[in-house]
């Protein structure tokens, strides 16, 4: 059961993903503030688990058991000024899936 859950929300969330670039709203978003955050991962996931966009996401954040000089090192390898580029931001999903295990699925296919 939970193999499928895990599949299901790899597919619709990258689905989701791509709609968020290739449609503009992803614009209207303030990144890089909390609110934008929440906004995003209500559209990601919204369908999926209730609590999406919600300051439960943020407290799940927060008790994660990934340690955060691993990631700080990840994205300052992967900064970049292309960030309105579509392969860019199609990589970056991939590549972050990647590293919470999720690679069942490309999301330039979906």
């Amino acid at each position: 059961m939970v193999l499928k859950l895990d599949k299901a929300e790899e597919k619709i969330s990258k689905r989701k993903a791509k709609i968020l670039f290739d449609s503009g709203k992803i614009d209207k978003i303030k990144v890089g503030t909390y609110a934008g955050l929440a906004q995003i991962h209500k559209f990601l996931f919204g369908e999926i688990y209730d609590f999406a966009g919600k300051n439960d996401y943020l407290t799940a954040m927060e008790r994660s058991p990934v340690k955060d000089i691993e990631i700080k090192l990840l994205l300052k390898n992967a900064l970049t000024k292309k960030i309105n580029e579509r392969d860019i931001f199609i990589k970056g999903i991939d590549a972050s899936y990647n590293y919470e295990g999720y690679n069942e699925f490309k999301t330039d296919e979906l």
